[in-house]
């Protein structure tokens, strides 16, 4: 019996369906993850599980996953208020000092903006200094921030969604995923690390960088450490863009974009390529198991910000971003709840497979 058709039961009400959920980092296009939380987090039918998250994402996840180990009926109410007073507190008038503010308004402008603005200090930064130089005492000023608002002790006891943060070594290149126990200040502030702001920051002797290079964010801990298939995506940055980058600023926008999407789209073809297996009877008896992928995404639109507006990170830009998010996580509900538990919702094959006009033809050697 499809597990779907379990939805409601006479005697126990209604039954919940797991959930995982993979978030990506995106600077202030977090804001738009705060409002698909906020939807997902809204309807009881819906029991998170598990939790990844890479920068921003990592944030996001980790003030849910602390405000739900916080107590025994994990209080979503708690969750959607902790993270309403996160954004709030990193907006331009929240909590941070004018001098906080300068390397806030960098780390979290929306994502075209953020390069406008931040460009002609990245230039000067780049050729003449490094994090090591122009900021010495290694400020972050988000540090404050996270301190305050997030429960690290309360996920490290393991009572909340399984939690897990990518962070990359910066000595071997390699991925690291933190999970619940290992969850402090410092992991989720190397998982934001940008290596052109923030000097590498230092866990257990290794230094650590941004986990948007080699994990945006991780899937691989949903396949073995959950029990549910179904994988939210909520996904911030663009896959694919229809217009040549022609200035400095929109071919290094570009850049960033491929670079931290290359992790995430090789580990959605993991996915199709295990499901394919599965589906052909060729990974009987193995612990393989065929994941259920979706994706929550943002509308094109969100990236039209930084190139119309001079808004950085205001608290009305941050609400606005939410409401689209919002939007996007009762949407997704409405048209796809029938189907947690059941199939994936997201074309793997489609999203993954390259077009005629990407696909490479062979020499003309080959074959005479």
């Amino acid at each position: 019996m499809a597990f779907g058709s379990l939805l409601k039961k006479k005697d126990s009400g209604p039954i919940r369906k797991k959930v995982n959920l993979a978030l990506q980092g995106g600077g202030a296009h977090g804001a738009f993850t705060w409002g698909v939380l906020d939807a997902l987090l809204s309807d009881e039918r819906l029991e998170i599980e598990g939790i990844s998250g890479t920068s921003a994402g990592a944030m996001n996840g980790a003030i849910v996953a602390g405000a739900l180990a916080q107590t025994d009926d994990h209080d979503r109410a708690k969750a959607r208020e902790a993270l309403r007073q996160f954004w709030r507190d990193v907006s331009v008038d929240g909590k941070l000092s004018t001098g906080q503010r300068v390397l806030a308004d960098i780390v979290l402008a929306p994502w075209r903006l953020g390069m406008a603005a931040a460009g002609p200090f990245m230039d000067v930064t780049r050729r003449f200094a490094s994090p090591y130089e122009f900021n010495p005492l290694d400020i972050n000023p988000l540090r404050g921030v996270v301190e305050s608002h997030v429960d690290t002790a309360a996920i490290q006891k393991g009572k909340g969604p399984k939690f897990f943060v990518a962070a990359t070594n910066v000595y071997t290149g390699r991925l690291r995923v933190f999970r619940n126990a290992e969850i402090t200040p410092d992991v989720l502030m190397a998982s934001a690390a940008l290596p052109y702001l923030f000097r590498a920051v230092e866990i257990d002797g290794e230094p650590y960088w941004d986990g948007g290079f080699m994990g945006n964010p991780a899937l691989y801990p949903f396949f073995t450490e959950t029990e549910t298939a179904d994988i939210i995506l909520i996904q911030i940055n663009p896959v694919e863009r229809r217009e040549l980058p022609n200035t400095s600023v929109e071919i290094m926008e570009r850049i960033n974009e491929i670079t931290f999407n290359a992790p995430l789209l090789s580990e959605l073809r993991a996915v199709e390529f295990v499901a394919r297996l599965i589906d052909e009877g060729r990974l009987k008896g193995t612990h393989y198991k065929s994941i259920r992928m979706h994706r929550i995404e943002a509308p094109a639109s969100l990236s039209d910000y930084g190139a119309t507006s001079k808004l950085k990170a205001d608290w009305r830009f941050f609400e606005e971003l939410a409401v689209h998010g919002r939007h996007a996580g009762h949407e997704f509900i409405k048209a796809h709840f029938d189907d947690l538990g059941v199939k994936g919702t997201l074309d793997l094959r489609g999203a993954l497979m390259p077009s005629t006009h990407d696909t490479p033809k062979p020499p003309r050697w080959i074959g005479g």
